[in-house]
């Protein structure tokens, strides 16, 4: 018979492959607005609409990472992020290191910020991101390589920073993804 924390364990990261699929292939899909004039020709809502989309897959990784790290190990993160590079032509390995790094930061202390209000975890979290933004950029630059402006860019960043709240609440309500209670343990016995 299967344990049910085992399944339970599986179905996620199966329901986590999906999910990171279904966000790449939303990136994938060309649903920005057409080239056209400055800011003189175009309405707001056309304005609003070239502006860069939130980072879905990293809200993922990183609410899962806070809350059940268990769900994502480090070698799953790396083969989907690195698909990720590869299908939206990023330079391989980059973002990905920097999303393992971030999570492995978060999975370290995810026992120290269990308690944390989710304001303070937001406030986390959006560091981390401002963080992996940053050296991304830096990283870019030392390799004299092209970059979208640093506005267009941090729009993304605080895209994804204002899109959190929206995964944790998804993941929580829909998921079942959420943070361990105090003295829960594993299979093993070990608290989380």
């Amino acid at each position: 018979m299967v344990d049910p924390q085992q399944r339970a364990l599986w179905a996620h990261r199966g329901l986590f492959v999906l999910l990171a699929a279904l966000s790449i292939f939303a990136r994938l899909l060309p649903l920005g607005a057409g080239s056209g004039g400055g800011l003189n020709d175009t309405t707001l809502m056309e304005t609003i609409a070239r502006l860069p989309g939130p980072d879905v897959l990293l809200c993922l990784i990183l609410a899962w990472e806070q809350r059940r790290p268990e769900y994502l190990p480090a070698l799953l993160i790396a083969a989907v992020v690195l698909m990720e590079d590869f299908l939206l032509m990023r330079p391989p390995g980059l973002w990905t290191a920097l999303v393992l790094i971030a999570g492995e930061f978060l999975r370290n202390r995810a026992a120290l910020t269990r308690e944390l209000s989710f304001i303070a975890e937001w406030l986390l979290i959006a560091a981390v991101m401002t963080g992996m933004f940053l050296v991304y950029r830096v990283m870019f630059t030392v390799a004299f390589l092209p970059q979208p402006s640093f506005g267009f860019a941090m729009a993304q960043v605080l895209a994804t920073i204002l899109f959190y709240p929206l995964v944790v609440w998804l993941s929580h309500l829909a998921l079942g993804v959420d943070k361990p209670a105090m003295g829960e343990v594993d299979a093993q016995g070990r608290r989380r």
